[in-house]
């Protein structure tokens, strides 16, 4: 799952934004998939975590995502995280931390916060590498 993200993140590319992924799938079967989209949408809540949710609820027919994993190329920040409890996503799993925005571990944690009405289970650091090159990768080229 985390490489059909990381494809997603690749796509990004091709219209400026910053090459993060996303996938949402339930069991094996991939419900929904989406790239970082802010400069192509011109919506700042357009993040691949965002897109990707919207587009399962529509495929599930219901704003609650039981049972669905998120597979993210990077950190969730808190908008996303914040979603991710919403909509009631059970595991959480990333590729590479965001020191300066992740809300999943790294500058706080809203997915696994005890005083919410839900939390979900977290695993960090798969395909780390690749999915921190594709990053560097793009912020290197525009300085």
């Amino acid at each position: 799952m985390m490489g059909a993200a990381l494809s997603e993140a690749r796509v990004c590319l091709e219209f400026g934004d910053v090459p993060v992924g996303a996938v949402v799938a339930r069991g094996e079967e991939v419900l929904a998939a989406a790239g970082n989209g802010r400069e192509r949408y011109r919506d700042p809540t357009a993040h691949a975590e965002i897109l990707a949710l919207r587009a399962a609820c529509e495929a599930v027919g219901s704003w609650r995502l039981d049972g669905c994993a998120l597979y993210v190329t990077l950190e969730p920040c808190s908008m996303c995280a914040g979603a991710l409890v919403l909509a009631r996503v059970n595991a959480l799993v990333f590729g590479t931390p965001d020191r300066k925005a992740g809300f999943a571990g790294s500058l706080g944690n809203l997915v696994q916060d005890p005083r919410l009405n839900h939390s979900l289970e977290v695993v960090s650091g798969v395909l780390e590498a690749e999915c921190a090159e594709v990053l560097r990768a793009f912020f290197r080229e525009r300085r």
